[in-house]
């Protein structure tokens, strides 16, 4: 495989955190996401986790310059040295080019492609436990007893921002802002599309394809 350093880029519902998974164990790749960043610093009471915590207290956006220094953190740690999957960011033209400006390294960036309808029957149908972050989908992978995670005993519910009225209001923000770096990344021919829509078996292999091509 040729790509070791690479984001995973799609619309919410794609399948980028599934896949993630799997690469990770197979790749021994870390899997670097600004949301997991933002909660391990905050959980942790780092300075940087601090600074974050004050602006979402105050019900603000993050600045990408903290999101940045998080970013930056984490790719200097050792098991990032051999490579790593971007999950979530960048998310716009701007954190693309702000990447580019401080010299962190993209190889490819794999754009999972799903049918708009076929999202919001995901998100919608999503359940997530709130112990251990089993996931669950209502129809397609109910949890053998209803409401209850069949890994913990958890508790398994919707998160409020899977419903219906907020997945479109997601997918419209993605539309709005991260969909123009397809062309971003076309421009400089790093882009390999593969068919989210698929199984999830025949999604990864697309995904190995495209990461040595």
């Amino acid at each position: 495989m040729s790509a070791r350093r690479f984001i995973l880029l799609g619309p919410p519902g794609a399948g980028k955190g599934t896949q993630s998974q799997r690469l990770v164990s197979d790749l021994g790749l870390p899997q670097i996401s600004t949301g997991d960043l933002l909660r391990a610093a905050r959980k942790a009471g780092t300075v940087l986790g601090l600074k974050a915590q004050g602006f979402m207290d105050a019900g603000q956006l993050v600045p990408d310059a903290l999101i940045f220094e998080l970013v930056e953190e984490r790719l200097a740690q050792a098991d990032a040295a051999a490579g790593y999957i971007l999950d979530g960011f960048p998310r716009n033209v701007a954190q693309a080019d702000e990447m580019a400006r401080r010299g962190i390294v993209v190889d490819r960036v794999v754009l999972m492609e799903v049918p708009t309808e076929a999202l919001v029957a995901r998100l919608s149908g999503r359940r997530v436990c709130g112990q251990c972050a089993a996931t669950y989908h209502a129809e397609a992978f109910p949890t053998r007893v209803e409401g209850v995670c069949d890994a913990c005993g958890g508790v398994v519910s919707q998160r409020k921002d899977d419903t219906a009225e907020v997945v479109s209001q997601r997918l419209d923000v993605y539309a709005r802002e991260t969909s123009p770096l397809i062309a971003y990344y076309s421009s400089v021919g790093s882009l390999r599309r593969v068919d989210g829509f698929e199984s999830t078996e025949k999604v990864y292999a697309s995904i190995m394809t495209a990461l040595s091509a």
